[in-house]
């Protein structure tokens, strides 16, 4: 039996129910601006060998929670792990990035995807149920994917992409093709959301990164109705509560409204985004998740803490003059820079936490 949740400020405000304090986690809090993360990969030996020992996956998970007081932890994997399990051979030069050795690019290779034998991503699950264990009801998991759209972006282009040429030139050229890759990865990406919840996971993330670089028609067709069908096909609860599905499209700002109604609990926004503006957009019918731009960080610590009380005071007190809970989780608006003073996260914890409690405190 899981051991009981002592902090469950992140699941709650997910959810619009009341809290103590906002809660705070950060996309990518484990990686290499921890020393003991570099630490910890050094051993691994690559990107992959940590990424695939549940034991090193734990550890780096939980390295952040022994520094900072952060409300959630997530699950350290990475989101191209759905496409090297079909098959596409996922490596990771020193200073390039991912890459596939068998891209998706023609008629044939389009044919021959397959949704991925679930065993294959085995050491997932296993790490999920470890950093479980190991968090001991601690602070909730999340769990994450690549959007289908995400991923078909670096399964076509082989690699990250400054212009997304060929799998625009897919897109508008032979629709099919890209469409069957997109059904692919819906059926895949929620097979792998939901193992993820069986294994321990008390929260999922859907990491549309690139959606934001599509035309209003292209990103309504190819990004948001694929992750409209992902999100239907999540399982929402598990051992007897909510699991709250969060959805991030980087650049998403224009289609705030759209996003709000695919029945994700969350909305995750970038730092190009008034959360004033989109709390009154949505009309609180969903929680926020953002925006603190990655870059404060490199500010001085005073700084850092007057720009993580002014996302705070932008977000507005959480309960409305009508009785209505609005629902804000402190994050970036991307993931952490590597170049980060660690001391300047302490900065920012505390603040989200000191602040967020004063917000709450009656006058």
């Amino acid at each position: 039996m899981p051991a009981p949740l002592q902090n469950d400020n992140f699941l709650r405000a997910c959810l619009r129910e009341p809290v103590d304090h906002t809660p705070i986690w950060l996309m990518r809090q484990a990686g290499r601006y921890l020393p003991e993360y570099r630490a910890t990969r050094a051993r691994a030996g690559s990107f992959m060998g940590l990424a695939t020992s549940p034991a090193f996956a734990t550890e780096v998970t939980l390295q952040p929670l022994e520094r900072w007081p952060l409300d959630a932890a997530i699950l350290f994997s990475d989101i191209l792990t759905v496409p090297d399990a079909m098959g596409l051979g996922l490596q990771f030069a020193e200073g390039e990035g991912p890459r596939f050795e068998h891209p998706v690019r023609d008629e044939q290779a389009v044919a021959r995807l397959q949704a991925p034998d679930l065993d294959r991503l085995r050491y997932v699950f296993d790490a999920v149920a470890s950093i479980r264990r190991a968090l001991d009801g601690r602070v909730p998991l999340i769990g994450f994917a690549g959007s289908p759209w995400t991923l078909a972006c670096y399964m076509v282009e082989g690699a990250g992409s400054d212009d997304y040429r060929l799998v625009k030139t897919m897109l508008y050229a032979r629709p099919d093709l890209l469409q069957r890759i997109l059904d692919l990865n819906v059926q895949a990406v929620a097979a792998y959301l939901n193992a993820q919840v069986d294994a321990g996971a008390q929260a999922v993330m859907i990491f549309d990164s690139w959606g934001g670089v599509l035309a209003d028609s292209a990103f309504r067709r190819f990004s948001l109705e694929p992750m409209r069908q992902l999100v239907q096909r999540l399982q929402r609860t598990a051992e007897g509560r909510r699991v709250p599905c969060i959805v991030f499209t980087k650049g998403g700002g224009p289609w705030l409204e759209a996003l709000a109604g695919i029945g994700a609990d969350v909305i995750g926004l970038d730092w190009t985004v008034s959360l004033g503006d989109a709390r009154r957009r949505v009309d609180d019918r969903v929680a926020l998740q953002g925006n603190l731009d990655p870059a404060v960080l490199f500010a001085p610590p005073a700084v850092v803490q007057a720009e993580a009380v002014a996302v705070i005071d932008d977000f507005g007190a959480p309960r409305r003059a009508d009785g209505r809970c609005g629902g804000h989780v402190f994050n970036l608006g991307h993931g952490i820079s590597q170049h980060t003073p660690p001391e300047h996260v302490t900065a920012l914890v505390e603040a989200v936490h000191a602040h967020s409690r004063r917000q709450r405190t009656p006058a």
